[in-house]
């Protein structure tokens, strides 16, 4: 109230200024105008104006009432003098003008503020009303939403009242039903025995006909009720069917119904529940499809609703059997309470029909069974899995293993007629599967640029969703029903576990069939990540502190300390020495932890792992599964050879680069994997018939374009290789990882097969490192350079040199760059210490091997030129074992052991020559040759030269 009161004296003094202000408009804008331009005439000094205000009495300031006239008239003296008058006259006119100045300055700015003003309090007013327009709609809306929710909420009230009401009525009116019932038949027994005795009369005979007509009635009501059993068992109404046909003496006629009701019950629920996928499929209202058979029915089941409807099917089985379970339940419960009244009871009758029923229930179960095997095996076949999807192919191979598991529990039956339908399904699919499967590696080899695949440190395959089932607690022959057992009953002790069954477990609610997502969560991976460093800058931060050597104790600047025993040997080493032995071992063992691989060597590793759990919910086919994944190593392990290794030039000049071994297991996956051209390469290859062998085979990959292995500044794509054959190492890690799994899973009469793939191919996979970085070894230095240069040194000299040659020098320059690109590779990739070990060991064996040919090409040489050869030989392995740390150098003695040959006599050579075949003819005949006249004369140099041709006759 206050506010509102406020408010009115507020627009009141409003609408009186608007109103003072459009009365005085000449006053407002002419008047203080045209003073205002006279007073801009006059020269204003705001000092001297300040003082002239400064100087007015306060009396004129004391009231509004104040009377300046007669108040001057007061104070004028009683003798009048005109001067002084006018000059206090002038100084009141002074004082007025300076006062009349300043409050046209002040009124002027007021009047410029006032329409600001003004419009903001037109705004409030409006935002006032609107205010006001919606408080009492709301006050409105409320009081309507009030009255609707007392009235609902007393209509709620009463109808709940209402419905506890009927709810007491209806159990009361079931249970006067239930005494009807079985008062109306007790009495429609009795009334038929007492009309029995008196039908000789007329009118009880037509009462008799009537009653055994209504008998008959009473039989198609409790048939009808026996029926309704079947598919949903409820304890109390099986009784009171019972009780019944107790009552009309019919419990062997109630089992031989019972029985046809379930088997009619199989076949109208697999009908119902195939016919409704079928019509949904369809799309449209024709009726033609409930008239069909069921086995022609369920070739109409379409790929996508497959799945789905086998689920749906084995759960209406379920309830099916898990209903003539509870029934068989029921049976055995009520014999155990009667079996003390019948053994005290003078009739035989009950211990007739109890034993009748006991048989007649144990003989169900197998004709059960085999009936809900018919329908499934029907369901199977009637569709063409070989093009499902793998997903939904694991799922229908889990289905029937549960199903199967059911049947083991319901009768003890094997299955016979579901494992082979389902291995017939499963060999169909699991040819086209892997088919496809091995063109599609082939696509992803020809495709694959060999770069690094990132992945985590501690990467492993159990992290991959496809190896999940390995990781749990459940040995390969449980069967997946058991997982689902034991998934959802985590409460009882493992014990209790093993002894409950299926139906036990699921006997109130649920179903085994039902298809759990509750750990959709860890399907999840995170296995892929940086390989290396975030960012260039931490990489370069990395490499700075392995340059300094300012962190480095002093004890390792003065002695290398072997890491493996701890002893300091007495030599020292130099600085720059250990600064690049830091760096190297950087290079080399950067993220050590990470796994080289690429992103088909996971797709590969994913492959098994679908094919392992394919195997291991279908045992009878794991020994084609095994060979297939077999096949997909072979074939990884080709295509690597060929791409990387294979390179006739090189593999003839390369001593022992493939084994034996290796030499057989590519000559088998070629034989019996790849399918070569008809010519050319194919040339070769023992070529089978056109037909299904054929089918099996799989055209020789190639090599991507984008893969460049001829540019000397990549070490001729050293990268790629590195990560080509590093990955092929992986791959055969995780299949050594797998071994044991497999064996457990392999029959016993194929395991010798599983052990030689292991023995045979998995283990040489760390072999092809010699013949893929023996090519790059062959191109990184020039080794032909050297033979030339060490052609143009004068070996016959006859003083003995200080200095050595410079073919030295220059091939030591060779190593350093090989080095120094190394490294850079390293940069990149991580280059593991067993492929720099076997890079090193290449490049040194070529060397050395090179000097013995160029010491093999010498045509005069002195004595003193022999022992330039072993100065030059040891200035190169002095300088080079500062280069690299392997020990001791290959082939060291090969070319010691060459030079030292020229200072042997006659018998010493031929021995010699005897001994040493790993030198050529060219090379032995050439030592023969120049010791030829210091030492050996020409009898004994026919002599050796015959030896020496001996020697290579065989091989001719």
């Amino acid at each position: 109230m206050d506010r509102l009161c406020f408010l009115e004296i507020f627009w009141r003094a409003v609408f009186f200024l608007r109103a003072s202000v459009s009365s005085l408009p000449t006053r407002v804008s002419q008047q203080p105008g045209e003073e205002m331009r006279e007073m801009r005439e006059q020269p204003i000094d705001p000092q001297a104006e300040q003082e002239i205000i400064n100087s007015i009495q306060e009396v004129y300031y004391s009231n509004d009432s104040f009377d300046m006239v007669q108040h001057e008239l007061e104070k004028l003296p009683p003798e009048l003098n005109l001067q002084e008058l006018e000059e206090y006259r002038d100084k009141l006119k002074r004082q007025q003008a300076a006062v009349k100045r300043v409050t046209l300055v002040t009124q002027c700015e007021w009047i410029s503020c006032f329409p600001q003003e003004l419009e903001r309090v037109t705004s409030l007013q409006t935002n006032l009303q609107l205010a006001a327009v919606i408080c009492t709609n709301a006050r409105r809306q409320l009081s309507i939403s009030k009255e609707d929710f007392t009235e609902a909420s007393l209509g709620l009230l009463a109808n709940q009242r209402r419905r506890h009401l009927l709810t007491g009525l209806l159990k009361s009116l079931r249970t006067i039903k239930t005494l009807v019932t079985f008062v109306s038949l007790s009495l429609c027994l009795e009334c038929q025995k007492a009309a029995s005795t008196f039908k000789h009369y007329s009118c009880i005979s037509e009462l008799n006909s009537k009653l055994q007509d209504t008998l008959e009635q009473i039989e198609e009501q409790l048939d009808v009720a026996l029926s309704k059993t079947c598919k949903h068992f409820d304890v109390s109404h099986y009784t009171r069917v019972q009780l019944a046909y107790t009552l009309l003496e019919k419990t062997q006629t109630a089992m031989d119904q019972l029985h046809m009701h379930f088997t009619q019950a199989i076949h109208n629920t697999v009908f119902q529940v195939v016919l409704g996928y079928v019509e949904l499929c369809a799309g449209n209202a024709d009726t033609k499809f409930q008239k069909m058979q069921y086995k022609d029915l369920c070739t109409h089941i379409t790929q996508d609703s497959y799945v789905p409807c086998l689920s749906d099917l084995c759960k209406a089985l379920w309830e099916v059997m898990l209903s003539y379970h509870r029934t068989m339940q029921w049976h055995e419960e009520q014999d155990k309470e009667e079996e003390i009244n019948i053994q005290f009871s003078d009739t035989e009758e009950a211990v007739v029909d109890h034993s009748y029923v006991k048989k007649k229930l144990e003989h169900g179960l197998t004709r059960i069974w085999q009936e809900v095997q018919l329908k499934v095996k029907a369901y199977l076949l009637g569709t063409d899995m070989s093009n499902f999807k793998y997903d939904d192919f694991i799922v229908v191979l889990d289905v029937i293993s549960r199903l199967m598991q059911v049947g083991e529990e319901f009768c003890g039956s094997k299955s016979e007629l579901l494992q082979e339908s389902i291995k017939r399904q499963s060999v169909n699919y699991f040819k086209n599967y892997h088919r496809t499967r091995l063109e599609e590696l082939r696509m992803f080899l020809e495709n694959e640029t060999w770069e690094l695949c990132p992945v985590k440190s501690n990467f492993n395959i159990a992290q991959l969703h496809e190896f999940k089932f390995m990781g749990q607690s459940r040995s390969p022959s449980v069967s997946p029903s058991r997982q689902v057992l034991s998934s959802q009953d985590q409460v009882l002790s493992s014990k209790d576990q093993e002894v409950l069954s299926l139906f036990q477990h699921f006997s109130q609610e649920g179903n085994p069939f039902e298809r759990h997502i509750d750990n959709k969560d860890e399907e999840t991976e995170d296995v892929l990540a940086s390989n290396g460093y975030e960012s260039d800058e931490l990489e370069k931060c990395v490499y700075q502190d392995y340059d300094s050597d300012s962190d480095v104790p002093d004890e390792l600047k003065q002695d290398y300390v072997d890491e493996q025993t701890g002893d300091v040997p007495l030599k020292s080493a130099s600085r720059e020495t250990l600064r690049s032995r830091k760096k190297s071992d950087y290079s080399l063992n950067k993220g050590s932890n990470a796994p080289i691989l690429t992103n088909t060597t996971l797709n590969v590793i994913r492959l098994v792992g679908k094919y392992i759990q394919m195997m291991n919910i279908l045992k009878p086919i794991a020994f084609d599964v095994i060979h297939c994944v077999s096949q997909l190593f072979d074939y990884y392990l080709y295509a690597v050879y060929t791409f990387f290794g294979r390179n006739d030039m090189y593999e003839s000049s390369g001593p022992g680069l493939i084994s034996s071994r290796l030499r057989t297991t590519l000559n088998r996956i070629q034989e019996s994997l790849i399918q070569m051209d008809s010519l050319g390469e194919g040339s070769s290859t023992v070529h089978g018939g056109p037909g299904e062998d054929r089918k099996e085979k799989v055209p020789s990959p190639h090599l991507s374009q984008l893969v460049v292995l001829t540019a000397s500044e990549t070490l001729y794509g050293l990268a790629q290789r590195v990560v080509a054959t590093e990955s092929l190492v992986f791959l055969a890690e995780q299949f050594e990882f797998l071994q044991s799994h497999l064996d457990t899973m392999m029959p016993a009469a194929k395991k010798p097969f599983l052990q030689q793939f292991y023995s045979q191919t998995v283990s040489t996979a760390s072999e092809l490192r010699k013949p893929i970085y023996w090519v790059v070894a062959a191109k990184a230095l020039d080794y032909e350079q050297m033979l030339l240069l060490m052609a143009g040194v004068k070996w016959d000299i006859r003083e003995i040199m200080s200095q050595h040659n410079v073919y030295v020098d220059v091939l030591l320059k060779e190593f350093e760059e090989f080095n120094k690109r190394l490294g850079d590779v390293s940069r990149h990739v991580r280059v593991p210490l067993p492929v720099s070990n076997v890079l090193w060991e290449h490049c040194i064996r070529l060397a050395n091997r090179t000097l013995v040919e160029g010491y093999g090409n010498v045509k005069k040489c002195s004595n003193e030129g022999r022992a330039l050869m072993q100065l030059d030989f040891q200035q190169f392995l002095m300088k080079l074992e500062k280069l690299t740390d392997m020990r001791p150098i290959p082939d060291k003695d090969f070319v010691e052991t060459y030079i030292k040959a020229y200072y042997l006599t006659e018998n010493d050579m031929e021995q010699f020559i005897k001994n040493h075949r790993e030198y050529s003819m060219k090379q032995l005949a050439n030592l023969v040759n120049v010791c030829l006249g210091s030492h050996i004369n020409k009898k004994a140099r026919q002599k050796l030269l015959a030896a020496i041709d001996d020697i290579d006759r065989p091989k001719r």
